[in-house]
């Protein structure tokens, strides 16, 4: 079984959505990305998604841009990552890494692959990836048992959403709008139109992604996906402290907010 459906299946015999929360590897520094995601999962996060910094994150809206650019400006590089994703699968979560595909070609794609599959991460959320061109990818993750998450959007056609799904292990990541990350006042009314759709032709759980930055909203999403992630408003709890400790506190916070949302879906 996937490493990851676990954990959905077991959200699912709760009757509630799983919660993914996201922070960039080395955000502020790599010991405070690894205590910020330990709180998140103290916290009641189910999964935690740890993403690569990179420098071109094209999907990335700007909170995460700016903690991913002080991440690299601390000199975080992809083996820091790795520590990082070896240290919070230790404090019970199952870990997802995000990754623009990049950094994974530089470090050598079935080697990355060992030594994620080594760290004790899950698989790979790749936003920049379509199925056409991972057949490294493909291989890898087959040969070291990793998940792999591809996108799809609510522009997807049917043959494309179809032909997407059919290369996800895991869990399919479902933008809920047209944009980059960040936390919206109100939720996408086109989120619920794309899941129905992509279960269509799939039993993966639907993981929603984009928009989600209130336990009310986290709620929302639950009451019609397999899966509520949320980055931007997490990692804004770290950005906007004036300390290490205020941060954190804010951090947890939020992270029992949303997942008290996602135990109380509402339709």
């Amino acid at each position: 079984m996937s490493r990851i459906g676990v954990a959905f299946d077991k959200a699912r015999a709760d009757g509630r959505a799983v919660l993914v929360g996201c922070m960039p590897a080395g955000f502020p520094t790599v010991e405070g990305s690894i205590a910020a995601m330990t709180a998140m999962v103290e916290a009641g996060v189910d999964v935690i998604e740890v993403e690569i910094p990179y420098s071109d994150p094209v999907m990335d809206g700007p909170v995460i841009q700016k903690a991913s650019g002080i991440a690299l400006a601390g000199g975080v590089r992809t083996r820091d990552t790795l520590r990082v994703i070896e240290a919070v699968a230790a404090a019970g979560a199952p870990v997802v890494t995000m990754t623009y595909w990049n950094p994974v070609e530089r470090y050598g794609v079935d080697a990355f692959a060992r030594d994620l599959a080594s760290a004790g991460g899950t698989g790979l959320v790749t936003p920049d990836l379509i199925p056409e061109e991972a057949g490294e990818w493909l291989a890898a993750s087959d040969a070291y048992g990793l998940d792999r998450t591809f996108l799809v959007s609510p522009s997807s056609t049917d043959a494309r959403l179809a032909m997407t799904v059919e290369h996800c292990r895991g869990f399919v990541y479902a933008t809920a709008i047209m944009g980059v990350t960040g936390a919206r006042a109100r939720t996408s009314d086109a989120a619920p139109v794309l899941v129905s759709r992509v279960r269509e032709v799939t039993d993966l759980p639907v993981g929603v992604g984009l928009g989600v930055g209130t336990g009310a909203q986290a709620g929302t999403v639950a009451a019609y996906a397999d899966g509520v992630i949320v980055g931007s408003a997490l990692i804004r709890c770290l950005l906007d402290a004036p300390d290490e400790a205020s941060g954190l506190a804010a951090l947890r916070a939020l992270s029992t907010e949303l997942a008290e949302g996602v135990r109380t879906p509402t339709p």
